[in-house]
């Protein structure tokens, strides 16, 4: 019998999850399920980094895995769990934190990219969060950690936490945690603001017009896609670099379409921005159809939801704690004889 190696990979429960989060991480986990062992976290303790809303937590944290779901991960092939129920995550993040040069995290480029958001309200979890996520992955024994580019910072901290502060400092022979790889997500891994096609599409983003939320009515999205940000050429592009939201929006219909980027370029070589946005629209409205009635099904019905986080939590603790519990004993954490 074949082992499958094991990937980890999650969201965070900040508002209502949008295409880019299910074009560029979800999507591609639904094609990974059947190859690997797959876990998948809802990264609340993530979601507390910034100002939030304490009674929206909980909603959040339940309707993020309900839309897992929905887009097609199949809970009786991956372990879903929600991050916060884990304490091995909290614990293990401390001890990476002792052993982690403060310098390695100032170079860090998304803290200093959303510290300009926050301004005097820069928590210390937002600067350490890069930490926390390095647990994430390492307590799993992770093989694998589908990224996408902007992402692949993080995962090499992760990297480097493991090789050079733990594995080369506490253990001479065998490694105590893991080397992961990535999986670079290449189409879609970065779908942009639909307002500034140079900005990466982002649920903290204060205008709702900025993304299209996979909540969303067919009438808010034929909305939001009239008056998302266009030019006045004629013809959508993708690599005209003048042309950040023709390409944007190119990107979206390719993947929706099935259609390649190039066919997708030639068929609207000479189409006006006002036919593209109805067609693209039409696409957007088809193709959230399915995940917005499978949504509902399951938001209205909590027994299952809580059934399919309960088993995907006991699966991901077991792990969580045997990976906890080895570094511990590395690190000369004193144990209780049995």
């Amino acid at each position: 019998m074949t082992i499958k190696k094991r990937i980890l990979s999650g969201v965070q429960p900040t508002g209502d999850l949008h295409i880019g989060n299910w074009l560029g991480a979800i999507n591609n986990w639904v094609t990974l399920q059947h190859q690997y062992e797959t876990f998948l976290c809802v990264v609340d303790l993530h979601a507390i980094t910034a100002s939030y809303n304490p009674k929206e937590l909980s909603k959040n944290t339940l309707s993020t895995a309900a839309l897992y779901i929905a887009c097609g991960i199949d809970p009786k092939t991956c372990s879903i769990f929600v991050q916060s129920q884990i304490s091995a995550h909290a614990e293990l993040c401390w001890i990476l934190n002792c052993v982690t040069p403060i310098n390695w995290m100032e170079r860090m480029i998304q803290f200093k990219e959303k510290s300009i958001d926050q301004a005097n309200n820069v928590s210390i979890g937002l600067f350490d969060y890069p930490i926390l996520m390095a647990a994430d992955i390492l307590l799993y024994d992770a093989d694998f950690v589908p990224v996408g580019e902007d992402q692949k910072q993080h995962l090499e901290l992760a990297r480097d936490i493991a090789q050079q502060r733990i594995n080369a400092k506490f253990s001479k022979d065998k490694n105590i945690l893991k080397i992961p790889q990535p999986i670079i997500m290449k189409r879609g891994s970065k779908i942009m603001s639909l307002i500034d096609g140079t900005k990466k599409m982002s649920k903290s983003d204060p205008n709702d017009g900025s993304r299209i939320n996979l909540l969303d009515a067919p009438e808010i999205i034929t909305k939001k896609i009239k008056r998302a940000k266009s030019d006045s050429s004629i013809g959508i592009e993708f690599n005209n670099p003048e042309r950040a939201e023709s390409k944007n929006l190119l990107m979206i219909y390719s993947i929706l379409s099935g259609k390649e980027i190039s066919q997708c370029e030639n068929e609207f070589s000479e189409t006006g921005w006002g036919t593209f946005k109805k067609l693209i629209t039409e696409k957007l409205i088809e193709s959230l159809e399915p995940i917005q009635e499978k949504y509902k099904i399951l938001i209205n019905d909590p027994y299952q939801l809580n059934s399919i986080l309960q088993e995907g939590k006991g699966k991901a603790e077991v792990l969580a704690n045997k990976t906890l519990n080895r570094v511990k004993s590395k690190l000369g954490f004193f144990e209780i004889e049995k």
